[in-house]
């Protein structure tokens, strides 16, 4: 930086930190000797995260100017890390409107500088050429350059670490299809990055001179087609050559369409990544490095970026997914059974079972539901479910989660969101499939009277409108199957669990008794 030392100690805000890039820069940042505060909607969804007693968390929307006034008082740096990919209409006044309060109360609260995490634009396009949301990335850019705080805009095209949307997307299409019949655009030439990159640049950002107000395009050193990085992950991931055959029929809606049904990224999600793919994104400059300087072997390569990312997947060791971000649109009502909920009607189903096994046996089999595990009932009829769901533009079922033993409040689980856990209680699970209401499941390990383990299971749907009380009555002849056989399976994979366990311990004792004789 400048051959200045490193400052520590700072305040920093970061919005989106329930984000993938916001939950991965916290920990960066406390590192580094910083003070961190964290700006969310919910901030309930952060307090599973490792580092969550060492970060404060204010409630608070980008949207909202006193909200934003209260989180930025007493801050240095202000991360803002908020974007509207994947929401509907209407996204780009929202940007605007966010950006502008964001930057004013920064500069009434006193805040040194805002750094922010934008697209890579191409060169020479016009603006109005540009995909919405990459036009939006650019305008937030300009907003807080124009403003009166001096602002940091880095500048990224296709980011890869285990967990990112673009990092998925590219494992899925590769992994998935040998042939592929593929639009243009996988001709299309972009400079990747690593995600540790991005976060090196985005913590060392903080440090910058108080007269640097622009922005840095940050890339990797390897500038590549799409098909290329394609056949790149072919050859880490050990697969064979992939035959891809570019159409150019193809438009961003039908790519994006198929993206979401080939992979876990939502079509309303792949369709902003596919769009910004039309134009050559390259940088063009690497003035980054003058303030935060390069470090041997940095940027990382994208075959080294690629074998650290499934490295982490592999090892079930990934911090954050692009799925832990709230899907723009899903349901935030209170639960049925919270005080501030405005009633009406309310349609449950709820099932119990004894268990023959102890409670934290059970939980286990609860905390480890979804994903690779399945959802213990009726195969087919999840699948169905998630393949109706992507076709009306949800979520789908593919999501899985991001760790195979444990969940975190505010995290995907397939077409849920963990709404609330209690640790060897309860685990709560808020739809966000497009349905005509609002639903939720919850699943209990609890004791009874006599001390036995007991399993509870409750479903619970609010209808909206008409269509929403017909929804559930066309699909009660269909809950004994799928919550009658989860209720039965589970408690069954409970006590199956423990006399496998058992068993185990039988043949390890029988063999070190063996041994001492």
């Amino acid at each position: 930086m400048d051959g200045q030392p490193r400052p520590e100690g700072l305040h920093c805000l970061v919005t989106g930190a329930s984000g993938y890039i916001g939950g991965r820069l916290v920990p960066e940042l406390l590192e580094a000797g910083h003070r961190v505060r964290c700006l969310a909607r919910s901030p309930g969804k952060l307090r599973d995260h490792p580092w969550a007693d060492q970060a404060e968390t204010v409630r608070g929307d980008v949207t909202d100017a006193d909200g934003v006034a209260a989180a930025l008082r007493g801050i240095d740096v202000a991360y803002y890390l908020v974007h509207a990919l994947g929401s509907g209409s209407g996204f780009e006044d929202t940007d605007r409107r966010a950006a502008r309060i964001f930057a004013e109360q920064a500069h009434a609260a006193g805040v040194r500088r805002i750094v922010y995490l934008g697209g890579l634009t191409p060169r020479g396009v016009p603006e109005a050429e540009l995909s919405p949301h990459l036009r939006s990335r650019a305008e937030v850019g300009r907003i807080f350059l124009d403003g009166p705080v001096p602002a940091t805009v880095l500048r990224a095209a296709v980011v890869i670490g285990s967990g990112s949307a673009s990092f998925e997307m590219l494992r899925y299409l590769t992994e998935r299809l040998p042939v592929m019949v593929t639009p243009g655009w996988v001709r299309t030439r972009v400079q990747p990055i690593g995600v540790r990159d991005v976060l090196r640049y985005l913590a060392g950002s903080a440090g910058m001179p108080a007269d640097v107000n622009r922005a840095f395009d940050i890339g990797g050193p390897d500038v590549l087609t799409y098909q290329e990085m394609m056949q790149r992950y072919a050859a880490v991931a050990g697969l064979r050559r992939r035959i891809v055959v570019p159409v150019p029929v193809l438009t961003p809606k039908l790519s994006s369409l198929w993206v979401g049904l080939v992979t876990p990224v939502p079509a309303g999600l792949a369709r902003p990544l596919t769009e910004s793919l039309r134009h050559e994104v390259v940088c063009h400059e690497h003035d980054i490095a003058r303030h935060v300087p390069d470090l041997p072997g940095r940027p990382l390569p994208f075959d080294e970026a690629l074998a650290l990312a499934l490295r982490r997947v592999r090892q079930a060791q990934v911090a954050t997914r692009w799925s832990s971000a709230s899907v723009p649109g899903a349901p935030s009502d209170p639960l049925p059974t919270d005080p501030d909920w405005a009633g009406g009607s309310l349609y449950q189903d709820e099932r119990q079972a004894t268990v023959d096994a102890p409670r934290q046996a059970l939980w286990r089999v609860i905390e480890g539901i979804g994903g690779d595990n399945g959802w213990y009932s009726f195969p087919l009829a999840w699948a169905v479910r998630g393949w109706l769901d992507r076709f009306a533009g949800g979520v789908g079922l593919r999501r899985g989660r991001r760790d195979a033993q444990h969940l975190r409040v505010g995290e995907a689980l397939d077409f849920w969101r963990v709404e609330e856990i209690e640790p060897g209680r309860l685990l709560r699970l808020r739809a966000e499939m497009r349905l005509p209401g609002l639903a939720w499941l919850e699943m209990h390990a609890e004791t009874d009277e006599a001390g036995r383990t007991r399993y509870r299971q409750r479903a619970l749907f609010h209808p909206r409108g008409l269509l929403g009380h017909a929804y559930w009555w066309a699909v009660s002849p269909f809950h004994s199957v799928v919550f009658g056989g989860m209720a039965r399976n589970i408690t069954r994979a409970a006590a199956k669990a423990v006399d496998a366990q058992e068993h185990t311990g039988r043949i390890q004792q029988a063999g070190r008794a063996r041994s001492r004789r």
